[in-house]
């Protein structure tokens, strides 16, 4: 079990082990990583990690919250900030900052890949699921996640958004792992 801050959420639907929550508005401390999934996670947690530990000014260390996210971007250019080969994917891996923050309160990140983002409300449609991160396991909650918001036709924008609680060190069978898409705004939690 975690013992970091998570942020909070209002559960407007459950079926199972899917949920239909509602977020607040929350901060985010991104990077954008090109790559196989694996190896993109490692490097934005750790171009992350780097910032809440004091790689910001004034380096202030900055409390750890869970989950951290990981969601492929779009793909992008070779003159953008973060350059990928034509054929690789871009990712974007998230912490939420703790409660208390606001954008000119937080530190700024001394690392230009660190990109920091004010998110607004969101709901999102979530399945929960115990075991690894990697893609044997992510890959069907995945698919169970889309064929459920196929079923009730929800309105969904984005890509999906893998949510990881857990350090690595932890067993698979205690890591908490979600898999996470953004509802359209404005569509109830069910279409009719």
């Amino acid at each position: 079990m975690s013992r970091v801050a998570e942020p909070k959420f209002n559960i407007v639907a459950t079926e199972g082990k899917i949920q239909i929550r509602d977020y607040p508005p929350v901060i985010v401390a991104e990077a954008e990583v090109a790559g196989e999934r694996k190896r993109a996670i490692n490097e934005g947690f750790r171009l992350i990690a780097g910032y809440i530990f004091g790689g910001n000014t004034p380096g202030q260390k900055i409390a750890m919250t869970a989950p951290v996210t990981q969601q492929r971007g779009e793909k992008i250019a070779m003159t953008a900030p973060v350059t990928q080969q034509a054929s690789g994917d871009v990712w974007k891996v998230r912490f939420v900052m703790p409660e208390g923050y606001t954008m000119k309160t937080l530190p700024k990140p001394k690392n230009d890949r660190v990109k920091l983002t004010a998110l607004p409300t969101k709901r999102f449609v979530v399945i929960c699921f115990s075991g690894s991160q990697g893609d044997k396991n992510m890959k069907p909650h995945q698919e169970q996640l889309l064929e459920y918001v196929s079923d009730h036709k929800l309105v969904t924008t984005g890509e999906p958004i893998m949510a990881f609680y857990n350090p690595p060190w932890t067993l698979p069978f205690f890591k908490r792992n979600e898999v996470m898409i953004e509802l359209k705004e404005g569509v109830p939690a069910f279409a009719p």
